[in-house]
């Protein structure tokens, strides 16, 4: 792949095949980022898993970085009248999904309770495309709205292994403090190698890689505990 000539002279600050400690790496992704706007920190990382495997959960992140998200709920009665007072953007049940079916999609994270996902799940070709389709596995089917709304309005977000075993999260932005993105980085490692299914012999995480959102990536060097 071509690359550009900001792109080239950011990657001759990176070592090849060498292994950085992740503070190091922070370091020089903060370095490298050339870009304009204010760039997200990424980190990618390959697990040795089966096409069996299904490695998907949510994390809240301690230092957060993005606007706060428009959460819209399904919901019925009472836990609609929670989720109003818990600050939910958009509450309401069928007459949502109408207004979805007919193309408004003004929200970023969608939470139902149980009992509506009969109709919910009707918006499966729109909702499940862009990734927004509730789901009990990422805690957004849930009774506890409240609490749903509490950790989405901190900065829930949700990792998943993709077809090729790679799963890639955002972790900041390179104008955040490099203490507070080793932080989220940590964090997130610790809570992803608890996911290694029991039948996987051998190392869980084969390579880890942080990155900006158009500068090249840094190996790092990484050992499960």
């Amino acid at each position: 792949m071509k690359r550009g000539k900001k792109y080239n002279e950011a990657a001759t600050k990176v070592e090849a095949g060498k292994l950085y400690e992740v503070e190091t790496a922070i370091g020089l992704v903060k370095e490298m980022a050339f870009a304009k706007f204010d760039e997200t920190v990424d980190v990618s990382v390959k697990l040795n898993i089966k096409k069996n495997h299904s490695i998907r959960d949510t994390l809240v992140l301690p230092n957060q970085f993005k606007g706060e998200k428009k959460v819209l709920v399904f919901a019925k009665g009472d836990k609609a009248k929670e989720a109003e007072e818990a600050g939910a953007a958009y509450v309401g049940a069928e007459d949502l999904v109408e207004k979805i079916k007919g193309g408004w999609l003004d929200f970023d994270v969608c939470v139902a309770t149980p009992d509506m996902m009969k109709d919910v799940g009707k918006l499966g070709p729109v909702l499940g495309r862009r990734g927004m389709m509730p789901n009990p596995k990422t805690r957004t089917v849930t009774m506890d709205v409240k609490g749903a709304l509490a950790e989405l309005k901190k900065g829930r977000t949700e990792y998943r292994a993709d077809k090729t075993g790679v799963v890639h999260i955002a972790v900041g932005k390179v104008s955040m403090d490099a203490a507070g993105i080793k932080e989220n980085v940590e964090l997130f490692l610790g809570d992803l190698v608890k996911k290694k299914p029991s039948d996987i012999k051998g190392d869980f995480v084969k390579s880890v890689a942080i990155s900006s959102s158009m500068g090249p990536g840094v190996k790092v060097e990484y050992r499960a505990n």
